[in-house]
């Protein structure tokens, strides 16, 4: 039984509704407007919401949007049929009135409407009447006689036994006389002699002097805000002469992405054939790009789903047409839905006596603390002190990573320039419940006026759940101001998995209503995977977080922040 069924505008118009329970959809509707359709997520047309599943399907050429709603533990199964048929039936019956967006209010659509779904219900009775029909008849497979299994066995042991040979005898082998074991000598190898030669360490301690030369030339490259990532650009002018169908392609050049669809013009409405060579290439251009397949699918279908029934100029292209769609449609997606300042939320947080505090989490080895110290670095160049919490009790060496991190960076920004020593490490060696030393840490961090307070967390594999648990049991008692996801630029598929399990592990263990999961990504090594940037569009598009922090090397400065419009192109040409 249907809760709701509504046909409204892209523009919040209600055309017509009818619903079958008192119960107030609104907060349902406006989640379906505001998570899917203006997210330009509407390659799947099944939403849930609380304890409905709203289905849609939209109609591009008049700018409609027809929803159904009813309880998600029911199982309808002629819905689809249903929003198709109804589609047809209110733009047959309203084609005059909705081809000049001249809307009315008096839509007399009841009795279309009943039929329409009586219609639908009835066919799915059929439908499965004829399978369980169908599912009545068997196939008998033909009965092997226990006559010939023995012949055939023993053809078969007869043609063994004729291959099998004597082995022969080896010959004595001689006497092994008595040798000197003697160490082997590697080529290109020294010994303790040469260690001198090979030490190449600039900042080693000399005797009790625990110092080095700090590089100078670092300062001041980090104040105000973190510069936008720039992704070079070669391939604009070849990609725009593609598309564009005005001028004459040259004669050497073939292949590019949409080389094969230039002849695809007209003024006709646009279809799922028409469009689906095109979406094909599409996918796999951005499958070869790094993008995760499922999200290259799911991204595919939104802008066949936005471009079902428009109308083309007669000089506009089909693959022209698509691929700009598409790009607007990645542009948001990696737009920020909230304004993310972390330099603002930190002079905030101070202003109101406490430090602002941002926990990392990830994976092992994607770069957790080197880009923790980038971040340490850029806080410190603005003037705003920091505290290292050392929470990876795991992992050796860990501490002394960060122990050396803290040396330099105080090196680079000396205690007696600021009147105050800019960062320091707060750590209680292996094996310790990490849960409570950040809360340690937070509370020295309020005592001594820290500004700021970085947790470093050990990193573990989204499927560990005892390591997934402890780090939502981090989260939970010390309330960070942000979540940090560090991912690697270099994953693909991987980092849909990673995601998901990491923001559903933290949701599960919790235990609470409105559990704190992932706020932002750290997106680290950029500078490895050239032009090959998917990975930001499948991390965005799964959490819905911005990619707050890029890595881009292995300097301190090396720290830059996303800029949507120059990955989008990188990915697009």
């Amino acid at each position: 039984m249907l809760d709701l069924f509504s046909i409204f505008s892209k523009g919040g118009i209600v055309l017509w509704c009818f619903q079958s329970t008192s119960e107030i959809f609104t907060p349902s509707v406006n989640a379906l407007i505001r998570s899917v359709i203006l997210q330009e997520r509407s390659g799947n047309n099944t939403y849930n919401h609380n304890a409905l599943t709203l289905q849609y399907k939209l109609d591009n050429e008049f700018e409609l949007v027809f929803v159904v709603a009813y309880q998600r533990i029911l199982q309808l199964s002629y819905i689809d049929k249903f929003l198709n048929d109804i589609h047809l039936e209110f733009r047959d019956k309203y084609k005059n009135e909705l081809q000049g967006h001249n809307y009315i209010m008096d839509y007399n659509f009841m009795m279309n409407f009943e039929r329409v779904l009586k219609e639908c219900e009835q066919w799915v009775k059929i439908v499965e009447n004829k399978n369980l029909t169908n599912g009545k008849t068997e196939i008998e497979a033909p009965e092997v006689e226990d006559d010939v299994i023995v012949a055939n066995r023993a053809k078969l042991a007869q043609k063994m036994a004729s291959k099998k040979k004597e082995p022969k005898k080896s010959p004595k082998s001689p006497k092994a006389t008595d040798r000197v074991k003697k160490p082997r000598v590697w080529e290109l190898s020294g010994d303790s002699r040469d260690v001198a030669s090979l030490e190449f360490t600039t900042d080693k301690p000399d005797g009790d002097n625990d110092t080095f030369i700090p590089d100078t030339e670092l300062i001041g490259q980090m104040q105000g805000k973190i510069r936008d990532l720039e992704v070079d650009s070669e391939e604009e002018s070849s990609s725009e002469e593609e598309l564009d169908e005005t001028r004459p392609a040259p004669a050497k050049k073939t292949g590019g992405m949409f080389s094969l669809f230039k002849g695809l013009v007209g003024s006709k409405a646009l279809s799922e054939e028409t469009m689906r060579p095109v979406l094909d290439k599409l996918r796999d251009h951005l499958i070869m790009k790094n993008v995760a397949a499922d999200i290259a699918n799911k991204l595919c279908d939104s802008v066949a789903t936005r471009l079902q029934g428009k109308v083309l100029g007669t000089f506009d292209s089909v693959a022209k047409t698509i691929k700009s769609t598409l790009t607007e449609s990645l542009v948001q997606i990696l737009s920020p839905k909230r304004r993310v300042d972390i330099l603002r939320d930190c002079l905030q947080a101070k202003q109101e006596g406490r430090p602002y505090v941002m926990a990392f989490c990830g994976v092992n080895g994607v770069g957790k603390s080197t880009n923790l110290a980038k971040i340490c670095f850029w806080l410190i160049e603005n003037n705003l002190s920091v505290l290292i919490a050392a929470c990876d009790t795991f992992r050796a060496g860990a501490v002394e990573q960060l122990r050396t991190h803290t040396r330099h960076l105080n090196a680079l920004h000396p205690p007696e320039k600021h009147n105050r020593t800019m960062v320091q490490l707060y750590e209680k060696g292996y094996g310790k419940d990490a849960a409570g030393i950040a809360m340690e840490a937070i509370r020295y961090a309020v005592d001594t006026k820290v500004d700021v307070v970085l947790i470093d967390t050990a990193g573990r594999m989204q499927d560990n759940e005892p390591l997934m648990r402890a780090l939502a049991k981090l989260i939970k008692v010390n309330e960070p101001d942000m979540v940090l996801f560090v991912g690697e630029a270099l994953v693909g598929n991987e980092a849909v998995d990673q995601l998901v399990k990491f923001n559903q592990a933290l949701a599960d263990h919790s235990s609470t209503v409105n559990p704190h999961t992932i706020d932002g990504i750290v997106l680290t090594k950029f500078d490895t995977i050239d032009d090959k940037v998917g990975a930001a569009i499948s991390m965005t598009y799964i959490t819905g977080q911005p990619i707050v922090f890029v890595g881009t090397g292995q300097t301190y400065t090396d720290l830059k922040a996303l800029n949507a419009n120059a990955v989008v192109h990188a990915l697009m040409k």
